[in-house]
């Protein structure tokens, strides 16, 4: 990247953390204004919204019936769906919040909160929320996740669902390997080599090589060097560029074209789960969220979705499980109808729903005991290993409003050299470390100026 446009976006991050530090500073006296000065209104409660799905297509389908729940307990509002690939969400917001168009409901994730809030685009919602039915209702650390994530004193999303890194394996070729489960990650490594034939287009595992890369590479980072904070004791200095870390991550993106398939290095996830269940691939590091494709694909009886493999000493770490969420857009015109199909597509009923055919974790308590949950094999085993003390999470700065942009667009091309070997991992991991270093200490001095 040019050093004039680091420096370009580095300028518009410093605005934008002043802007969200602001509006979490006074966001009981909110005057209302949204982005490009839309204070919007509450408008009749009655009529049509828009709805902008941030996982289009993949969750299309539930969408679409839950908003047809909707739809008939309540006559006069119609809902428009919008579904937007995750790979295209942020860059659509962006790009409406800059020229209108906005819609009156999204998916507003943990990763995206800060960046939506700092440029004024979303509605606070602890007051409405003090006065729904879904008060007492939702899960307390997915809400704590989602104000920490935008700005750490106001909830700008209504938690929907957790997700959670899942290693999934084939049982079959295990089986007929004579292969032990990959619960460990000298296990997994072993897997990923013995089941490797390249002659017969057979690999051992399947590495995220295009969007959404960084986060997986992290979780393999920081599960193998068994570090458990991302920040250093001083809180200033990132523990990405640790030595430990960039151990790991050299033996981690060495699997590249020796375990994996070659196509791996453009792959999002949507065509590494299709490669995995179309395939003979051993073993698949994705999230809860795709259990139903694999069910869809091979039956229950040819894999398994187990928590990520234990590093030293037997301890589990890995990097923050994303929670999701919906947020109501400031600009909108008809917020009493658009914080009506929050409430009702986050009540027990529709939330269970919905993360039963994602895989996730309910964001409802009441859903979360539903009977599906321990029937889903690998939705039961990540809350048993997320409340069993077996697992320690660390978590990543979403509450940066660089961040989305830190561990995309910078550095997932980087971590394509990484993989292809014209960038050590050292390198990566510094350039890395350098830039989150910069963004924690502006955000610590705004803070404190604040």
């Amino acid at each position: 990247m040019k050093i004039s446009n680091r420096r370009s976006r580095r300028a518009a991050a410093a605005i934008a953390l002043g802007s969200v530090l602001a509006l979490t500073a006074t966001a009981c006296g909110d005057d209302g204004s949204g982005a490009g000065g839309d204070k919007g209104s509450e408008g009749s409660g009655k009529g049509e919204i828009v709805f902008w799905d941030n996982n289009g297509g993949v969750r299309t389908d539930i969408w679409k019936e839950i908003i047809a729940d909707f739809e008939k307990a309540n006559p006069d509002i119609d809902v428009e769906y919008v579904g937007i690939a995750s790979t295209e969400y942020q860059s659509k917001v962006d790009t409406a919040l800059q020229g209108g168009g906005l819609p009156d409901v999204g998916g507003v994730g943990a990763a995206m909160a800060a960046g939506f809030a700092a440029q004024g685009a979303l509605e606070p919602l602890e007051d409405r929320l003090s006065k729904s039915s879904l008060n007492g209702k939702l899960n307390e650390a997915m809400i704590e996740s989602l104000k920490s994530a935008g700005g750490g004193d106001a909830l700008y999303s209504i938690p929907t669902s957790a997700n959670n890194g899942v290693l999934y394996y084939r049982t079959d070729l295990f089986k007929a390997a004579g292969l032990a489960e990959p619960t460990d990650w000298d296990k997994f490594y072993e897997a990923a080599e013995k089941l490797t034939d390249k002659d017969e287009n057979k690999f051992g595992y399947t590495i995220r090589g295009g969007a959404g890369s960084i986060a997986q590479a992290l979780d393999a980072m920081y599960g193998q060097s068994g570090i458990t904070s991302f920040w250093d004791a001083s809180g200033e200095k990132t523990t990405v560029n640790d030595p430990k870390n960039v151990a790991a991550l050299e033996k981690y993106a060495a699997l590249f074209k020796k375990t994996t398939p070659a196509a791996d290095l453009n792959n999002d996830f949507t065509k590494m789960v299709a490669q995995w269940d179309s395939g003979t691939i051993g073993m698949l590091n994705h999230n809860l969220g795709s259990y139903q494709d694999h069910v869809k694909a091979l039956g229950v009886d040819k894999f398994r979705g187990i928590p990520q493999p234990t590093g030293p000493g037997g301890k589990r770490v890995q990097v923050s499980n994303p929670v999701d969420g919906l947020g109501l857009f400031k600009s909108s015109k008809n917020k009493e109808a658009a914080w009506k199909f929050i409430e009702f597509a986050v009540s027990a009923a529709e939330n269970s729903k919905w993360n039963e055919s994602a895989g996730a974790v309910p964001a409802n308590t009441d859903a979360a005991k539903d009977a599906w949950i321990s029937k889903a094999e690998p939705t039961k085993l990540a809350a048993e290993a997320l409340s069993d003390g077996s697992t320690t999470i660390v978590q990543l700065p979403y509450y940066l409003p660089d961040w989305n942009t830190i561990s995309k667009s910078d550095n997932e091309p980087a971590f394509q050299k990484v993989l292809s070997g014209s960038m050590s991992a050292k390198d990566f991991l510094d350039t890395l470390a350098d830039q989150l270093n910069e963004a924690q200490k502006e955000w610590t001095k705004q803070k404190a100026a604040s």
